[in-house]
């Protein structure tokens, strides 16, 4: 990529904003942060810091405003403002990253996925979690048949918060499109549908355990996938123990990881992407890899380590920015994210009514 990087207006700069979007797009050749928007003081102040060369601006309106001067707008804003942000971004003309979920309706993703067609524009979903080193990992070991075929794929992304944090991503109101289904899930769902296809059938548990939370904080879903494949998704902030990330059983062997990808952390702590080691996990400690074989335990020393493909986050934003540039493939399409949400709506459906639901 040569030339002029392309303007990139980032719309919040909470967590998302500040720790995944602002670091990955400032360290992504043909992007450059062009301006902030928030209306919180203390954040304005912190992007200046962080970023000298930004403009910030308070409202997003202020943005698509100037919508000449920009290239890119990427929404790192509460949930419940993704589907008006972003059509807003459309109608002015701009091409859209949008932080998962995308919508709380898979009929609203899939009305922003005819906009951005119509207008000719580029809308992406932030869904980075395909850029984890255990998924990386995992996805080679299917592709090259190591575990003959894929009976049953169990993932959790578990967590020990037995105290609320508050905040919207925990209110019980339905327009602010929180709890861990449409959290977690999101990126429990997305992984099993890009690695064993459409969702048939689909059954849920959701529950609120923790005193004072009023949105699930402890969710299963099962899937079953149209080629055969049972995927059984674990999300929790109530696990006191936690089981492995990945444990996915084939007709040859078995693949069991422990841990979660260290590209999070890393960049809470403040490490910028693209550094040396970024994304990889301690190889000199094998007890961090996951581990392939049949008949044993892999506590118990059964199967072969299976080194860690590191993880990859700025691979996202570098295939934005060749979609853009040089017209390559959108990484995460919106369509792809309305398949998500069509299973995370039957889900909700199965949870509230106890019944499987079909797709």
């Amino acid at each position: 990529m040569t030339g002029t990087p392309l303007r990139v207006g980032l719309v919040g700069y909470g967590l998302a904003g500040s720790v995944f979007h602002a670091p990955l797009i400032a360290a992504t050749e043909g992007l450059a942060l062009d301006t902030v928007v928030t209306s919180n003081p203390q954040r304005q102040e912190q992007a200046r810091a962080e970023f000298p060369d930004v403009r910030v601006a308070a409202a997003p309106d202020e943005l698509f405003a100037r919508s000449d001067e920009l290239d890119l707008v990427v929404l790192a804003s509460p949930n419940k403002t993704h589907v008006p942000l972003a059509t807003a971004a459309l109608k002015a003309g701009l091409p859209v990253v949008v932080d998962k979920p995308i919508a709380g309706t898979a009929a609203e993703a899939r009305d922003l996925a005819a906009l951005a067609d119509e207008r000719g524009l580029l809308l992406s979903v932030f869904q980075n979690r395909r850029w984890d080193n255990d998924f990386l990992t995992l996805r080679r070991l299917v592709a090259e048949g190591e575990l003959g075929d894929v009976w049953r794929f169990e993932s959790r992304f578990e967590r020990w918060r037995p105290q609320p944090k508050g905040g919207w991503r925990e209110s019980g109101d339905p327009a602010e499109i929180g709890g861990l289904l449409y959290d977690l899930g999101s990126h429990v769902v997305d992984q099993a549908l890009v690695l064993f296809g459409p969702a048939t059938l689909v059954y849920a548990e959701s529950v609120v355990r923790r005193a004072g939370a009023e949105a699930d904080d402890d969710t299963f879903i099962a899937i079953t996938h149209a080629n055969g494949v049972r995927s059984h998704l674990h999300v929790s902030a109530t696990a006191a123990q936690l089981g492995p990330r990945f444990r996915v059983l084939g007709s040859r062997a078995g693949y069991v990881k422990y841990g979660l990808d260290p590209q999070e952390a890393a960049l809470r702590e403040g490490t910028r992407p693209n550094t040396d080691g970024w994304g990889v996990e301690n190889a000199e400690n094998e007890a961090l890899w996951g581990r392939v074989g049949s008949g044993d335990s892999p506590l118990t020393g059964g199967g072969r380590p299976v080194p860690t493909v590191p993880g990859d986050y700025p691979a996202y934003y570098a295939a934005v920015a060749a979609a853009l540039l040089d017209g390559a493939p959108n990484p995460v399409t919106a369509q792809e994210a309305a398949a998500v949400l069509d299973v995370l709506e039957a889900a909700r459906r199965s949870a509230r009514d106890g019944v499987t639901v079909r797709l």
